[in-house]
């Protein structure tokens, strides 16, 4: 089949690889356009874009689809289906309609539960046990489209939402795969959506990424898994003196009881509104994720409290 391809992470790049390695045609690859990154601010292009380069494929890198001339572009590469993951656009009815048989798109979550931005990261805050990723036909809602395929998987109680992303970028590629072979088979069934356990995954605001310690232990741990590694849930710490923002990359639920963000032991468990967390991976500013361990034998001696 003839496919335009639409991403921008490093979440889409297996999927695109695995349409390629299957024989299909590409007849272009939509990404967002190079942005500045780094100390030098230099322009860094997605990771799509730089795969698709490395395969050949035309890369098209649009402010917005909204316009009569994009729109007359995109129609103009007279593709079969258009393979959407984590594009970052908004794709009006004259794109979802162009190609023979739609937009597919590689969703996140077990619909209708968390449609949006971060399904992986509130999923994972929420401390779900299980979720999915999703073939659905795209429409003009959000996320609301028809389900073709779905394959679960579940959420380990310290797992990361970074953990649920690796395992679920390369389920999701295998799945539009087979989706792809359904769809030219004609095969490919849809199925519309519940109407019942419609939740929303907005996007994480950096005001969410601050650890508040009067939380219950359970609610912390979630937060610091679901946010792990990217923003990072943050905390202050006093390192000789100085406040010092850390991020806390990885943490376990252990029994304890004291004072909201009191340091119970050596260990960095830390009392929060009812139980306790032992951070297990840090990372402090300017430096490397690391062990605790490793941590605290270059922290010198801690205060009592963290903030």
């Amino acid at each position: 089949m003839r496919i335009v391809f639409m991403g921008t992470p490093e979440f889409a790049v297996p999927t695109l690889a695995e349409i390629v390695a299957t024989g299909h045609e590409v007849a272009a690859v939509y990404t967002r356009a190079p942005r500045p990154a780094g100390r030098g601010q230099a322009e860094r292009k997605s990771p799509v874009h730089l795969a698709a380069e490395g395969f050949g494929i035309p890369v098209l890198t649009p402010a917005s689809l909204k316009g009569a001339d994009e729109q007359g572009v995109f129609a103009l590469h007279d593709a079969d289906v258009a393979v959407v993951v984590a594009y970052g656009l908004i794709l009006p009815k004259p794109i979802l309609e162009a190609p023979r048989f739609g937009c597919l798109n590689l969703h996140g979550s077990l619909l209708p539960r968390w449609r949006g931005a971060a399904p992986i990261q509130r999923a994972v805050m929420a401390g779900d046990t299980r979720t999915g990723v999703m073939v659905m036909q795209m429409d003009e809602g959000l996320d609301t489209g028809p389900v073709a395929l779905v394959n679960e998987m579940p959420i380990g109680p310290d797992t990361t939402a970074g953990e649920v992303h690796d395992a679920m970028m390369v389920i999701g590629a295998d799945l539009m795969s087979r989706a792809l072979a359904a769809l030219e088979r004609g095969s490919l069934d849809f199925t519309p959506q519940a109407e019942a356990g419609v939740t929303y995954a907005k996007k994480i605001e950096k005001a969410e990424a601050r650890i508040n310690w009067s939380w219950p232990a359970p609610d912390v741990h979630n937060l610091i898994r679901g946010l792990s590694p990217f923003p990072g849930a943050w905390f202050q710490l006093d390192l000789n003196g100085i406040p010092t923002r850390i991020k806390a990359l990885r943490s376990t639920l252990v029994p304890g009881t004291g004072e909201v963000g009191t340091l119970l032991d050596d260990q960095l468990t830390i009392a929060c509104g009812s139980g306790a967390v032992r951070l297990t991976q840090v990372q402090r500013e300017g430096k490397g994720a690391m062990d605790t361990a490793t941590f605290l034998r270059g922290a010198g001696d801690l205060p009592k409290r963290v903030e």
